[in-house]
């Protein structure tokens, strides 16, 4: 279910309040858009704005939805910018909900530092993003100055660097 209530978005009964649409094109800043099928930096084939074709794939659904017969079609033809704004709605919401699943007080936080960790969940995936222990401490007790560190003592931080910077500096103001 998609109601748009201003700055609050309601999906699948997750209550988030940052704004969705934003954030997909901070996602498109950061991570690029590409309408055919390529090997990212770990070889894995990918498409769109990160849609790892391995692991996730593309269901017969959204292959439905797109007006795409068949995965053939994908790997020859690509997709249209709107497919890849598509899929990468679909991926917002799936790491929302693993995210929310796994820590729950992410619904409770503010607009910016909810999308600072979707922001790093979707560049990380929230398993790897679950190992920052000090930093989730730190969120659930609001001491967002200790999570902004603990942000930067990572190795993320080190491969990211002014996106980290920029994120953690957010992370403790709770200003972009």
């Amino acid at each position: 279910m998609h109601l748009r209530c201003g700055w609050v978005t309601k999906r699948d009964d997750i209550v988030m309040k940052y704004n969705a649409s934003h954030f997909l094109d901070k996602l498109i800043e950061h991570e690029g858009m590409v309408l055919t099928v390529y090997e990212d930096s770990l070889g894995i084939e990918t498409i769109g704005i990160g849609r790892n074709l391995k692991d996730r794939g593309i269901s017969p659904e959204e292959l439905e939805y797109m007006d795409i017969p068949n995965m053939a079609i994908v790997y020859t033809n690509g997709i249209s910018e709107a497919d890849s704004r598509y899929l990468a709605m679909n991926d917002i919401k799936i790491v929302e909900n693993e995210l929310c699943q796994v820590h729950p007080c992410v619904k409770d936080l503010d607009a910016v530092r909810q999308l600072i960790l979707m922001d790093m969940a979707f560049n990380m995936g929230v398993p790897r993003l679950c190992k920052f222990k000090k930093m989730w401490n730190a969120i659930h007790e609001n001491n967002f100055d200790a999570a902004s560190i603990e942000m930067m003592d990572s190795r993320w931080a080190r491969q990211v660097k002014s996106r980290a910077k920029k994120l953690s500096d957010a992370m403790k103001s709770g200003e972009f």
